[in-house]
C-alpha cells in the first residue's frame, strides 16, 4: 500500500534555514502491511478471492518507509470513510547516522 499523506500539522512545521528551500519536495511514502513468501505454483494460481498469508500478526504495527528508508511504525485508524495511519514509534538513528 502506497500513499502520499498530508499531516494536518505539516504546514505548521518550520524548517531550519538550510532546509527551507526543500519544504515542498515530494517524497514517496510506503506503508507495509506485511510480507510473505509463496511458491511460483501458488503465485500463478492466485485469483480474485485468494488469500495471501503474511508474516505480520493481527494488531501488530505497520512499517512506514520514506523513499525506501524505514522511518516509523504505526497503527491503522479509520477516520470517516478513510484509512489512515497513527504513528506510534519513530526509528532511532544509529551512531553512524548521528555522526553524519
Amino acid at each position: 500500500m502506497s500513499s502520499s499523506p498530508t499531516s494536518s500539522s505539516s504546514s505548521d512545521l518550520s524548517l531550519p534555514p538550510a532546509l527551507a528551500g526543500f519544504g515542498d519536495v515530494r517524497l514517496r511514502v510506503d506503508v507495509i502491511l506485511g510480507r510473505g513468501t509463496m511458491t511460483l505454483r501458488a503465485c500463478l494460481g492466485l485469483q480474485r478471492g485468494s488469500v495471501v498469508r503474511l508474516s505480520q500478526s493481527a494488531g501488530q504495527d505497520l512499517f512506514v518507509l520514506v523513499n525506501d528508508v524505514p522511518v516509523a511504525r504505526g497503527e491503522v485508524v479509520i477516520i470517516d470513510d478513510s484509512v489512515s495511519l497513527r504513528l506510534t514509534e519513530f526509528r532511532q538513528k544509529t551512531a553512524t547516522e548521528a555522526l553524519a
